[in-house]
């Protein structure tokens, strides 16, 4: 049996829909999948870059890219109140829970499926009454946890949510799980020169 990785920050609505489409996509496969939350937000710092969601054109396309996604695939799909917001506590609660999948499930319902603000301090406090956390969310030991999580992701080359590791090999987005499935079943592509090759440094123009 093979482990992937999931790499994931419930801000994003590409990793809600990842998440939902993960068992379908990798079905007849053999394999168990880690869920590790990350900050999104330490990510795009580290990488010098901007989420979707701080460039205007953008954001109003990614919101509707996902809905029409999401009507498509048939699962449900509500903006939340607020967006962008800070996920810390969503998180932290994943990481005190032991982010398997029912934690991981619940946490993007309460973000993508019910639509209020994700951080109204009555509705985080029913959650975390739901899932019952085995640790302290706020306390210093899961905090320390949360940044190790992301600095990992970071030095294994991890750029942005939801990205997907399988026998060291990094795959980035919702629209690489195709590829992931495909290196799951043992594609001989994976073995040849083209991974390598495609993915090393070459020369081109640099921005000042």
């Amino acid at each position: 049996m093979k482990r992937i990785t999931f790499w994931f920050d419930v801000v994003s609505p590409f990793a809600y829909l990842a998440f939902q489409r993960l068992p379908q996509e990798l079905v007849g496969h053999s394999y168990e999948v880690e869920y590790r939350p990350v900050l999104f937000a330490g990510l795009l710092q580290h990488w010098g870059q901007k989420g979707p969601a701080e460039i205007e054109p953008k954001r109003a396309w990614t919101f509707r890219h996902v809905h029409w996604m999401a009507q498509q695939e048939g699962i449900v799909l509500r903006t939340p109140a607020v967006h962008p917001f800070n996920p810390l506590a969503l998180l932290r609660l994943a990481l005190a829970c032991g982010p398997n999948r029912r934690v991981v499930e619940a946490l993007f319902a309460h973000v993508w499926e019910e639509g209020g603000d994700p951080c109204e301090a009555s509705r985080l406090a029913a959650l975390t009454a739901e899932l019952a956390p085995a640790r302290d969310p706020g306390g210093a030991e899961v905090k320390a946890e949360l940044r190790s999580a992301t600095d990992e992701a970071i030095a294994r080359g991890v750029f942005g949510v939801p990205s997907y590791e399988l026998e060291g090999r990094l795959f980035w987005g919702l629209d690489a799980l195709p590829m992931l499935r495909a290196a799951l079943a043992g594609d001989a592509w994976f073995d040849g020169p083209a991974w390598q090759r495609e993915g090393a440094p070459r020369p081109g123009v640099v921005r000042g």
